[in-house]
């Protein structure tokens, strides 16, 4: 199952982008041997400023056709790490080619889009940077996939 994180903003060089780099590296080493994987970082960058509605239509552009699409939002379902481990395998086991992950801009996700979403995950009731949300995100991936190998990674 192929695993695309969408996102508004282009991430120069630093701290984030080396971190998400770093997670989704090994998730992807984790997640082979799981029918986990690729994952992939897609930016989109409304340069008309098009607003959510322009960021949302860059969004629907690039998540794969019949994926199944996520929406990173605060309104979203809060999940511990097993939980989201779990609904993971969950999608792969159903069959899921294709999982898109979309992370919104600095207003967050254009309500059409938003309602488009087969799930919408939260990373708690605060509302988080989006470029931190994906370092957040890759985390997660990684951790997701290290709990279904049974690597101690995760500590409970």
């Amino acid at each position: 199952m192929r695993l695309r994180i969408c996102a508004v903003g282009r991430l120069r060089g630093g701290p984030e982008s080396a971190l998400i780099t770093d997670y989704l590296t090994r998730f992807d080493r984790t997640g082979r041997a799981l029918a986990l994987g690729p994952a992939e970082v897609v930016e989109v960058e409304d340069k008309k400023n098009g607003g959510m509605a322009g960021e949302a239509a860059l969004l629907a552009k690039v998540v794969p056709d019949g994926a199944l699409l996520c929406v990173l939002d605060e309104r979203g379902k809060v999940m511990t790490s097993p939980d989201f481990a779990t609904q993971l395998g969950s999608w792969r086991d159903q069959g899921r080619q294709d999982v898109a992950f979309v992370i919104g801009g600095a207003d967050g996700i254009d309500p059409a889009l938003r309602n488009r979403a087969d799930a919408a995950l939260s990373f708690g009731r605060m509302v988080w940077p989006h470029m931190l949300v994906r370092v957040m995100l890759a985390e997660q991936l990684y951790r997701a996939a290290s709990i279904l190998a049974g690597s101690p990674y995760h500590r409970v």
